[in-house]
């Protein structure tokens, strides 16, 4: 222990690059968690509907729900972690992710099920809420490396998720695909226990959090936040309706859940690529602009021309859509020097974009639901990649310290 000027205990730190190599391998540990309960809903939903009875637009909401806890509950995690600290706030989060998939090991109806998806997407909500902060204070000089890390993770675990619970689902039943996922968050909820302290040096008393409250009345915060959750509504909407869309054209449950998990893994590539592309220039819109153009060609492919190369239009959409997730957060980082502001501002931009993002599955399960098709809300998805592109002009590095003044 040391003591500070102000009177303050801190934690002695070990070697940096001890420091770096855990705290990289909890980064993708914990990222590889938040995903896998959401993309294992698609590819067996049809077997969930014929055994529940859900409606389109109820089945909808095992995707909107986590989508709006997530935009919710990010407004609120800069504050439970400053009342609770931030270990315990994200044990306690990774807690209610393996409570949430275990619950639907049991769980016979529509009500059991939205609940399990409410307590999962609670604890994935409090964790995405942090991280970005977190990474930006571990790695101020490599934050790049550390969310692109984090983000090719996080879609990682979609594409696990979407990939072994059809096959699961086939030699188990529905629940064991969606349920089987409680053991890693319990494994992930360990480790931080183990390696947290190590890892994570934190001074007691150090700078006062900023709230993410100040955002709310600025202008460019509010860009970020449309920016990131329009764009990525596409991504809550195949998940959601993906396998469902080829599942009525005749291929097979695992067929339609290698898509999704394709779709992942192409997500995933991208999230730590197009960053580490990016890295060099402060300017990242040439490379949101790339993800911009692969994520509508997928669009333009499943809107017009769904068979003539699904394979192809699903790896070009997770390739937008793993590269912009990454880089639209780094933007956001960027525009605030200080991991407090910049934490903050973070959390703001997943606060109000996941909430956006939360309307894609519902805006299709509805057109299901009132004689609409897919195709609708495939060509839906191509108009807001055009117009999240257009937007993206506004996003200069030259703007960053004039919009964020009087934050």
């Amino acid at each position: 222990m040391a003591e500070t000027g102000a009177g303050c205990v801190a934690v002695e730190a070990p070697r940096t690059g001890e420091v770096s190599l855990a705290a990289l391998a909890l980064l993708v540990l914990v990222g590889l968690n938040l995903r896998p309960f959401l993309t294992s809903v698609g590819p067996v939903l049809e077997m969930v509907r014929a055994d529940t009875g859900l409606g389109y637009q109820t089945a909808a909401v095992l995707t909107t729900l986590p989508f709006v806890l997530m935009g919710v509950l990010a407004f609120a995690g800069i504050g439970i972690a400053r009342r609770f600290g931030e270990t315990r706030a994200l044990m306690a989060a990774l807690a209610l992710l393996a409570l949430g998939c275990a619950s639907r090991a049991w769980v016979g109806d529509a009500a059991g099920l939205i609940a399990g998806a409410g307590v999962a997407g609670t604890g994935v909500a409090a964790i995405q809420a942090l991280m970005p902060g977190v990474a930006k204070r571990w790695f101020p000089e490599r934050v790049t490396l550390a969310m692109g890390l984090y983000s090719a993770a996080l879609v990682g675990g979609g594409a696990l998720g979407a990939l072994a619970s059809p096959w699961l689902a086939s030699h188990g039943g529905w629940r064991l695909g969606l349920a089987v996922w409680s053991p890693m968050a319990l494994f992930a909820l360990v480790l931080w226990l183990i390696r947290a302290p190590v890892a994570l040096p934190v001074a007691v008393g150090g700078p006062v959090p900023v709230s993410v409250m100040r955002f709310f009345r600025n202008r460019r915060a509010w860009q970020l936040a449309a920016y990131f959750g329009l764009a990525n509504s596409g991504y809550s909407s195949l998940v959601a309706w993906l396998p469902s869309f080829y599942r009525q054209e005749g291929l097979s449950l695992q067929a339609s859940g290698n898509l999704l998990a394709w779709m992942a893994l192409f997500q995933a590539t991208a999230a730590f690529a197009l960053p580490m592309l990016a890295r060099r220039s402060a300017d990242r819109r040439g490379a949101l602009w790339l993800a911009m153009a692969l994520q509508g060609a997928g669009f333009a492919g499943l809107a017009f021309a769904p068979y003539a190369a699904p394979w192809l239009w699903v790896a070009l959409a997770g390739f937008g859509l793993g590269g912009f997730f990454s880089l639209s957060l780094i933007v956001s980082l960027d525009h605030l020097p200080g991991a407090q502001g910049a934490g903050a501002l973070a959390a703001f931009v997943q606060g109000a974009g996941f909430l956006i993002a939360a309307s894609g599955p519902w805006l299709i399960g509805w057109l299901c639901d009132t004689g609409g098709s897919f195709t609708t809300g495939w060509s839906i998805h191509l108009g807001v990649v055009a117009a999240m592109a257009a937007l993206t002009y506004v996003f200069s590095p030259a703007s960053y310290r004039r919009s964020m003044e009087g934050v």
